[in-house]
């Protein structure tokens, strides 16, 4: 008796659930979890020593777009980054265009050098609400770059036409610089202006890639697994049309 396509789709939920909850149980227990390793996050550590070294402030922006899961994945390595600041006494600058960003951004930024055990050198000032109209936040951003020159320039979140603008200043001031977003159309500006690009999902593995949080890393596994599933479909599913066969038609049609 042959399958029906709900008994196939109910066995690949089954599959992605066990797969997210085995690798949520591994990393819990500390097990080594491979992810594949993604420069632009490792190169985190070098944005924040360069800036120690030369005395100046990293600049940390998420780009003029709404608060959706770029700026939620970004959240993770703006703690990150944060955290290695309040450790080497680095400055941190965020700029912020969404309102809505600017009382959570305040919030981790101060959690941040609290876990670290120097609340006093938490500076409010430097958490900032630039604008958001997108030409007074570049003219903001770029205004920053120009008074207060940042060796680090951090562009992580759902990016417009500023991506580049801000880029291009950034690279002027001779900032390393590290841009990421899930919107696809604005990485070739980041590729050309950038010394690390994260790429469309390279963002949303943060949590799992720099936190190791379960619940993170249980997802990208479980992702992977839905993708190459979902790739294997449709391969069988082109060859047996080029084929001429119809029994995949007839399975769906069931």
């Amino acid at each position: 008796m042959l399958i029906s396509g709900f008994q196939v789709m109910f066995v690949f939920v089954l599959a992605f659930i066990g797969i997210f909850m085995l690798y949520i149980d591994r990393t819990r227990k500390g097990q080594k979890v491979y992810i594949r390793r993604i420069p632009g996050f490792d190169a985190l550590d070098e944005a924040v020593g360069r800036c120690t070294e030369m005395g100046r402030p990293l600049f940390y922006t998420f780009g003029i777009g709404e608060l959706d899961t770029n700026v939620l994945a970004s959240f993770d390595v703006l703690m990150y980054v944060s955290r290695q600041c309040a450790k080497t006494d680095t400055d941190i600058i965020v700029g912020n265009a969404r309102p809505e960003v600017q009382p959570m951004t305040e919030e981790l930024v101060r959690s941040a050098y609290v876990q670290e055990g120097k609340p006093d050198a938490y500076k409010a000032d430097n958490v900032r609400f630039l604008n958001q109209v997108q030409t007074a936040y570049m003219s903001a951003v770029l205004g920053i770059f120009e008074r207060e020159r940042p060796a680090a320039n951090l562009m992580l979140g759902p990016f417009f036409a500023e991506s580049m603008m801000i880029a291009e200043a950034g690279n002027r001031i001779g900032a390393i610089q590290i841009g990421g977003t899930g919107r696809t159309i604005q990485i070739p500006f980041f590729v050309a202006a950038c010394d690390y690009t994260l790429i469309g999902d390279e963002l949303f593995t943060a949590g799992a890639y720099i936190g190791r949080k379960p619940e993170q890393v249980g997802a990208v596994y479980a992702q992977d697994f839905g993708k190459i599933f979902a790739l294997i479909v449709m391969l069988i599913g082109a060859l047996m049309t080029t084929g001429g066969s119809s029994a995949l038609r007839d399975f769906l049609g069931r």
